[in-house]
């Protein structure tokens, strides 16, 4: 099938089903899978058109909402957070957008700043890993009651497990809340500040965002992944929803530009993410977090270090 945004021609069986495999892993730890799904359009698809980044938003816009669904069901999003996100990460979009369509168009250039991002990612996500298996192990109690409590759920009754996240502080200083018994707690600004620069660089490299908050969440502020996935993702969402209807927009104004999303092959992959998010969300609970951060953190750092290989191997 030729798809005449991108200037490719694929399958139309294949998008899906990367989208699938992807979503699934990922939105396990609050990332949509955008981030890994642009360089498979980069590398095997050959798709290094600007509107390759409009397109992965637009990917983001139709996978994300299943897999959010699945963590409101279960009690486990932290709303002032999610609100917080996406309030910060709005005007950075738009910023990225427009740093990505005039001063990233080539794209040896755009594969080396991607590069960098995913490989700092990477290192944050193992150096936090490696300090929980020794001098900060205790950080996840939480967690560990949380997997306790659903093999205990799932061994003698079935249904869903719902545990509420509770909130017990939220104003311009700080916002506190609890879960299973261990309370987290973080500055109003400092989410702010981080949201911002995430939502530039989210915009540049259109992943909406979270690809890069969900592992600051859990390396620098000490958070819970089964608490900051649901908030993560439902960020990555409105923030892609904004890059979709901007990058559409620069399409008008730059018509002999190719800004806007392929929608067919946005659409084919945003079918495949939709049933790999909710299935990825609703198995989460019964993954260990470590696990979880583990496999993240080599698919980013195996991706950063191949980007970087083709860049400096030209």
């Amino acid at each position: 099938m030729l798809f005449e945004t991108a200037g490719i021609q694929v399958n139309p069986f294949i998008p899906p089903l990367v989208a699938f495999v992807i979503s699934f892993i990922t939105s396990m730890g609050g990332v949509s899978g955008a981030f890994l799904l642009l360089p498979f359009q980069m590398t095997f698809l050959g798709y290094t058109n600007p509107s390759v980044s409009a397109t992965n938003q637009l990917f983001n816009v139709m996978a994300i909402p299943s897999g959010v669904y699945r963590y409101c069901k279960e009690g486990r999003m932290v709303w002032p957070l999610t609100w917080l996100v996406v309030i910060g990460t709005l005007p950075g979009v738009f910023i990225g957008a427009v740093v990505r369509v005039f001063y990233l168009p080539d794209p040896r250039s755009f594969k080396l700043f991607a590069a960098a991002v995913l490989l700092y990612i990477g290192i944050k996500m193992v150096r936090d890993l490696l300090s929980k298996n020794t001098v900060n192990a205790n950080k996840s109690n939480s967690e560990k009651r949380f997997q306790e409590m659903v093999r205990h759920r799932n061994s003698n009754t079935p249904g869903n497990v719902t545990q509420p996240v509770k909130v017990t502080q939220f104003n311009f200083k700080r916002l506190g809340y609890t879960f299973y018994g261990e309370s987290f707690d973080v500055p109003f600004w400092g989410i702010f500040a981080l949201s911002f620069v995430v939502g530039i660089v989210g915009g540049i490299y259109g992943i909406g965002g979270g690809a890069i908050m969900a592992p600051f969440f859990v390396t620098v502020f000490g958070l819970p992944v089964y608490t900051v996935a649901g908030a993560a993702l439902m960020g990555t969402f409105v923030t892609s929803v904004a890059g979709v209807i901007f990058y559409q927009g620069l399409a008008w104004c730059y018509p002999n530009v190719s800004v806007a999303p392929d929608w067919l092959l946005g659409v084919l992959f945003g079918i495949g993410g939709m049933v790999g998010m909710y299935c990825g969300a609703r198995c989460q609970k019964f993954v260990p977090a470590k696990n979880i951060k583990w496999t993240l953190a080599a698919i980013i750092t195996f991706t950063a270090a191949k980007y970087i290989a083709e860049f400096f191997g030209k």
